[in-house]
């Protein structure tokens, strides 16, 4: 399979502004469309709480919205009671309890997101791996309390890191983990999962304008802005508080998510751990790289890019990055303050900070 296509990921900003705000103020248009036409712009809005993220959706100019909203409230739920890795009695709960014993009966969601995650592991050279799940909890990186792990307990859970031993069974619709303390974490792409399938419902809706966003890291913009225009969204620079960027890009009808390095971390004897870990080590991915910003059409897509790119490192993700042959983009931004893009976004990546420098 081809793709055409966490600290908590790298926040996106929609214009210059926190995405907090600017979703309800700087992205709303002045309220006519061409022509004069006016629409309402102030949003309808609702907040949900998703795999431990908090998730911020907004339609403008929608009659139904209310009854949207509600829609995807009781699909949301249905799906952290089938997908999320903490909450005891799910899918996901049942099938890393039952690691090394027996099969787990799951959903059509569920297998679909464990089958896509078994591919993004195989196009990725096992540098994306949902197996991790045991290091993510040793790590424990962003929940207090955090320290370098002992060698011989980091090593016991890389050694039962390997997706090739999820077994999957769509016919029994079954997942099945080989071994004895093996823990599946579907982790970001759950959530891209969950995104994908909000924007499917509002478009089949017949929604034109909303915006749909994952804790802060990943942005789906649907049609365009109320007055017509497209979306201005700009990149957080990885130095500074939320709601500076670096530079800005306008889009529609499309998926912009980001990995960096700075908001998850901690600092022990000098160095600094940040969350996105590699498969290979166990350890905090080792490269020069300060975020990965990945522009897609669906949000499970971007969610995977945008972690094992960047485990790759700028040479190896770039490359990688060009050679998907498809509509899909990136920037890199290192810690020289350098910005690389892939060749689609040469001409339409602006930036707007003087410390960093676009690499033509």
């Amino acid at each position: 399979m081809r793709l055409k296509q966490g600290m908590h990921k790298l926040a996106v900003i929609c214009g210059l502004l926190a995405i907090s705000s600017v979703i309800v103020s700087g992205c709303s248009g002045n309220g006519n469309k061409p022509g004069n036409q006016a629409v309402a712009t102030e949003p309808a809005a609702r907040q949900y709480y998703i795999f431990d993220t908090v998730v911020n959706i907004k339609l403008y100019d929608d009659a139904k919205a209310e009854e949207h909203l509600d829609h995807i409230d009781t699909m949301l739920k249905t799906l952290d009671k089938e997908l999320s890795r903490t909450l005891e009695g799910s899918q996901l709960y049942k099938v890393n309890e039952e690691a090394g014993k027996q099969p787990v009966e799951v959903s059509e969601n569920t297998v679909a997101v464990v089958k896509r995650s078994i591919a993004y592991a195989e196009d990725s050279g096992g540098l994306f791996d949902p197996t991790v799940g045991g290091l993510v909890d040793l790590w424990n990186i962003g929940n207090g309390g955090e320290h370098v792990p002992e060698p011989e307990d980091l090593q016991r859970e890389l050694n039962l890191v390997g997706y090739k031993d999820i077994v999957l069974d769509e016919a029994k619709r079954t997942v099945f983990l080989k071994r004895p303390g093996m823990v599946l974490d579907l982790g970001g792409i759950g959530k891209g999962y969950a995104a994908d399938e909000v924007a499917r419902y509002l478009r089949e809706e017949g929604v034109k304008s909303a915006l749909v966003d994952l804790g802060g890291s990943s942005i789906i913009v649907i049609g365009s802005k109320p007055n017509g225009n497209s979306w201005n969204i700009g990149l957080q620079d990885p130095d500074s508080s939320r709601g500076i960027s670096v530079g800005t890009i306008r889009l529609n009808d499309h998926v912009i998510d980001t990995s960096g390095i700075y908001e998850r971390y901690f600092i022990e004897d000098g160095v600094m751990y940040h969350h996105i870990l590699d498969p290979r080590t166990g350890a905090p991915a080792q490269n020069d790289l300060k975020s990965v910003t990945i522009l897609a059409d669906n949000a499970m897509d971007a969610d995977a890019l945008s972690t094992f790119v960047y485990v790759m490192g700028l040479e190896d993700g770039l490359q990688y990055m060009e050679n998907l042959g498809d509509d899909t983009e990136a920037m890199f931004i290192t810690a020289d303050d350098k910005i690389y893009v892939t060749s689609g976004l040469k001409d339409s990546f602006q930036v707007s900070s003087a410390q960093y420098t676009l690499v033509e």
